[in-house]
């Protein structure tokens, strides 16, 4: 049953008024901002509506529509990247959060990074996706891609706003090449209900001059930054170059030609997968120190809900090792059941539950 989703309103110090919502339970994720989102709209669409889904299962999950954008205030008179990262301080604040982990997708990867080298007390996790640390026209790429830039500006501004998708579709070609007719709809739908074509031209203007490659490298939290091989709208080494950026930051390369993360797309559970994991690290670093490493490795593929030959084929072990193993784990734990073995596990941080996985049994399987 998806969770039901609370919309509010709160003002930004220009007097904007900025939509925002809360589904789900737990600890808390902030999304920052990016173009094509809708509060209301994302709930029906099966673009969004799976990831809300998936993220709410664990986690509070706090985003909002931008300015200009969805629910927020349109046609605002200030439309910069510093109101972007003004923005996001409003929401948090108001949404009374003092520790997060910030998810920044595409262009809220640089608010996101902005946001945590700014405020490194209230930042717990940063998550990076599709994100670049800079826009289309500050990568050096030349007067040919200039000359692009201005022509998508220009495609914008003569048909975004019209019944016939034509236009729009270009833009949709770039971020999910692979998505089904029925995403294909939905997706231009968001894209004519999201933004007017006047607002849409302002923000693509604004993302094109971003440029954090000062600021990222003050970020100070733990930072996962995961990025499509072929991405079609950021290319992959702008996501490569954001990470570089950031010290000790993860990066995952993703196997997809998608910018949007949508259910079908073969790296939706992977993508799902390294930010739990990642979100949960921290909290289980200290847990049972009585485990060996090998203890602690297989105690997390047990938390996540594998059986015994599923553990035995990821960790390259044989069954027989993997029952001793386990054994020794329950013993350390003081657990009677693999049931109670992975409940205190997941106590304690461990476990993202893998699609397909075996659920936990009742009785003892050592």
């Amino acid at each position: 049953m998806p969770s039901r989703q609370e919309i509010r309103f709160c003002t930004a110090s220009d007097g904007v008024r900025l939509a925002y919502a809360t589904v789900g339970r737990g600890t808390p994720i902030v999304r920052a901002a990016h173009w094509l989102t809708h509060l209301e709209y994302d709930r029906e669409s099966p673009i969004w509506r799976p990831f809300l889904d998936a993220v709410a299962r664990n986690h509070a999950f706090v985003r909002y529509d931008q300015r200009g954008c969805g629910l927020s205030d349109r046609d605002p008179v200030d439309v910069s990247f510093e109101a972007y990262v003004r923005d996001l301080e409003t929401v948090v604040n108001a949404a009374g959060l003092e520790r997060f982990a910030l998810l920044g997708i595409s262009q809220g990867g640089a608010a996101a990074v902005a946001y945590a080298a700014r405020h490194p007390e209230r930042v717990s996790h940063l998550i990076l996706y599709g994100a670049f640390a800079r826009g289309r026209l500050k990568r050096g790429e030349g007067p040919k891609a200039v000359e692009e830039c201005l022509l998508y500006f220009k495609l914008a501004e003569l048909g975004w706003g019209k019944e016939d998708p034509a236009f729009r579709q270009v833009f949709t070609s770039q971020f999910m090449p692979e998505g089904t007719r029925e995403q294909f709809h939905a997706f231009d739908e968001l894209q004519r209900r999201s933004a007017s074509p006047k607002d849409a031209v302002r923000l693509m203007q604004a993302v094109a001059q971003i440029d954090v490659t000062d600021v990222a490298p003050k970020v100070a939290c733990p930072t996962l930054v995961l990025h499509g091989r072929e991405d079609r709208r950021i290319p992959f080494e702008e996501g490569r170059l954001l990470s570089a950026l950031i010290p000790g930051s993860r990066f995952v390369p993703l196997d997809s030609r998608n910018h949007v993360l949508f259910e079908r797309d073969a790296v939706f559970d992977a993508f799902l997968q390294e930010m739990e994991t990642f979100i949960g690290g921290e909290r289980r670093h200290d847990a049972f120190p009585e485990l060996t490493a090998r203890e602690r490795e297989l105690l997390e593929l047990l938390a996540r809900g594998l059986d015994n030959h599923q553990i035995a084929a990821h960790l390259d072990l044989s069954e027989k090792t993997v029952r001793n193993h386990v054994s020794s784990v329950f013993t350390k734990l003081g657990a009677e059941s693999r049931a109670q073995a992975i409940v205190r596990a997941r106590e304690a941080g461990f476990g993202t539950p893998v699609p397909g996985a075996a659920a936990p049994k009742a009785a003892s399987t050592r």
